[in-house]
């Protein structure tokens, strides 16, 4: 039986296109086409200026969620492309979410998940995806791509951890294409594509100092945390306390 859409986008071309500053879209979940886009303006979180509210950094420090790296990557993608309140279609077609399993593959393309065990069930309950963000990584350039929540500041919380391993591990360049609300709460800042572009070359010249996988280890893993971080969640925290 033969599929209804184009084969997926071959992983190299898909990080041509990030590296040129282009992604694509797509018009609804079940469009077999994609178009190219190249945003006049770009929003980007600067990674030493992320914002933190009070509350936000007391729910990691609570570690109220438990959080993953690559986990689950197909759950987090279509949990991004779900119809939504006032958005019943999605950007995220079929063929991209194919294209961008393979990408995760081929280890360029990455999620952070956040899992919690509902409060009606006891502690032997398997955890559920509460919340999570993907994206797609090349040299010191992260581009963050969709992310959704199931539970308050799930999203947020996924999200500063990333932030907080991008650092961690070296990273130049957070990319979050379109500002929202949202993310300019959170620090998220708008430029010229022209600016973007040049960051996107700075952030090439050299390799990250961790892989996003070593980063998370030295967070998540007790015996690799720094003395004094408690938690994984503590840890987090007083990373981006450090600087910010």
């Amino acid at each position: 039986m033969h599929s209804p859409f184009p084969p997926p986008i071959p992983p190299d071309m898909l990080l041509l296109a990030y590296q040129s500053g282009i992604f694509p879209m797509a018009d609804r979940r079940d469009d077999p086409d994609v178009f190219w886009v190249e945003p006049r303006e770009r929003a980007i979180v600067p990674l030493d200026t992320f914002r933190m509210s009070k509350s936000l950094r007391k729910t990691v420090r609570q570690d109220r969620f438990t959080v993953t790296l690559n986990r689950d990557f197909a759950a987090v993608m279509e949990a991004c492309a779900a119809p939504r309140p006032g958005h019943p279609e999605s950007w995220i077609s079929e063929r991209i979410i194919a294209s961008y399993k393979e990408l995760h593959a081929h280890g360029s393309a990455h999620s952070i998940e956040c899992w919690i065990t509902p409060e009606d069930e006891d502690d032997s309950s398997a955890p559920v995806l509460a919340g999570g963000i993907y994206g797609v990584s090349f040299d010191r350039v992260f581009c963050g791509e969709s992310m959704f929540s199931r539970a308050d500041n799930a999203s947020k919380v996924a999200l500063t951890w990333l932030v907080a391993l991008l650092r961690h591990a070296g990273y130049e360049l957070l990319d979050c294409q379109f500002m929202t609300d949202h993310l300019a709460s959170l620090g998220a800042v708008e430029m010229p594509q022209s600016d973007y572009l040049k960051l996107v070359e700075q952030a090439r010249e050299a390799p990250p100092r961790l892989s996003l996988n070593q980063a998370f280890r030295e967070f998540a893993d007790p015996g690799a945390r720094s003395p004094g971080h408690s938690s994984p969640g503590k840890a987090i925290a007083q990373s981006l306390t450090q600087t910010s």
